[in-house]
């Protein structure tokens, strides 16, 4: 315990004079004047708490500013924080942190007044998706803009509620998109932590959400068959920038609507360019029948171009790490991630469906050509099970007619003449 003396004059503190070092003047029962090499005079406290030594200056601690009465009142503060169990320089820390908590809480207040879940949303995009395609972030901004933004969009980042984010997501949930609801509540989340490093909330509300909406459940594999929605898959798969293969896979696809185990395998042996088909072998088809694929204009413009990156190898898609093996089973699933499709809004093998659905109702192709194409194992009116030639000449009218028909798409118009 510091040694208690008689409280000093105000001449000994008044007179007090510099030395080469830093000392103090007693005025009792803890309370010092510290006197600096430079003239400067502050009041400290020295105190002892849970057997240590210790010391705490007085706000505004400087003499004469703060004067001997001033500066006995703060410390006698101190004895009975002391004399309470409280340690004085302890307590001072705790306020010291509640009040930078409550002032960056006021900055950030103060900011989220203008700083809305749209603009930092927008900033967020523009920063992590720097990299990704233009569709691809266009893509992104739209699924907010019409799921996000009408609800949440205008409101100060900072006053968003978990259970504002809840009411949002469930109205998507409860259309049956369960997929859509938990990406836009990841999406929500990485904008919310966006915005608490860059200290416009203060914390990521999404994470409430954990469980509180069912799981996606698999069911169909997903189509588009609305013809001016399918252009504009069209367009978007245009631009994928990944891997060559994916780039040629993606868009062949839809042009001969195989499943696509049937295309990542495919191997330049299998084409016949002098009668433009494309034969499948049998152990590659799901029916256990070879198959033949008639190859449009289209389709043989896209292999002169693949031919040029892969015509070399054996597979038409080769896999990026290793040549001798085609790419993945889920790389064309990905390339359509990568452009930002849901797994409720479209899927590789959905491609089958949006043709059997369009040349059937849109181009009224008679249902056999498209059953026989797809590959199923229809019988025909004599019960002969399918065979690869099975009307040929048909089909190799139909995928022609298929080809300009999704370039009119892709161009963006709304009607097609044969």
């Amino acid at each position: 315990m510091p040694t208690i003396t008689a409280p000093k004059t105000d001449v000994v503190f008044r007179t007090a004079k510099p030395k080469k070092k830093p000392y103090l003047i007693a005025d009792g029962d803890g309370l010092c004047l510290q006197i600096s090499p430079d003239g400067v005079k502050r009041w400290l406290f020295r105190y002892r708490f849970d057997g240590k030594e210790r010391k705490i200056s007085l706000k505004n601690n400087l003499y004469p500013s703060m004067s001997a009465k001033l500066a006995r009142a703060g410390a006698e503060q101190f004895r009975e924080m002391i004399a309470r169990g409280e340690d004085p320089g302890r307590v001072r820390k705790v306020a010291k942190a509640q009040e930078r908590i409550a002032a960056t809480e006021a900055r950030m207040m103060q900011k989220a007044q203008v700083t809305t879940f749209k603009l930092v949303a927008d900033e967020w995009i523009e920063r992590h998706m720097a990299s990704r395609a233009d569709v691809t972030k266009k893509n992104a901004r739209l699924r907010l803009e019409r799921h996000v933004y009408p609800w949440i969009g205008e409101r100060p980042i900072a006053e968003i509620t978990a259970a504002e984010l809840l009411t949002m997501v469930e109205r998507i949930a409860k259309e049956g998109k369960l997929d859509s609801a938990h990406r836009l509540l990841r999406r929500c989340g990485q904008v919310f932590r966006y915005a608490v490093v860059t200290q416009r909330a203060v914390r990521d509300v999404a994470s409430d959400l954990k469980g509180a909406i069912a799981p996606a459940v698999a069911g169909h594999r997903a189509a588009i068959i609305d013809p001016k929605e399918f252009g504009i898959l069209l367009r978007d798969l245009d631009t994928y920038q990944g891997w060559i293969s994916t780039q040629y896979a993606l868009r062949l696809l839809p042009l001969v609507f195989t499943r696509p185990g049937e295309l990542r395998l495919a191997e330049w042996t299998e084409f016949d360019f002098e009668r433009n088909v494309w034969d499948i072998p049998v152990g590659r088809m799901k029916m256990k029948n070879p198959h033949t694929v008639p190859l449009s204009r289209q389709v043989l413009v896209l292999l002169e171009e693949l031919q040029r990156y892969t015509g070399e190898g054996r597979f038409l898609f080769p896999s990026p790490r290793q040549k001798e093996k085609p790419i993945s089973n889920m790389a064309m699933l990905s390339g359509l991630r990568r452009l930002g499709y849901g797994t409720e809004e479209v899927s590789a093998h959905g491609f089958r469906a949006s043709a059997r659905t369009l040349l059937a109702e849109r181009l009224e192709v008679n249902p056999a050509y498209i059953e026989a194409q797809l590959a199923h194992k229809v019988a025909d009116s004599l019960g002969t099970a399918y065979n690869r030639t099975q009307f040929l000449d048909a089909r190799k009218d139909m995928m022609q007619t298929w080809a300009d028909y999704l370039d009119t798409l892709k161009a963006g118009a709304s009607s097609y003449t044969r």
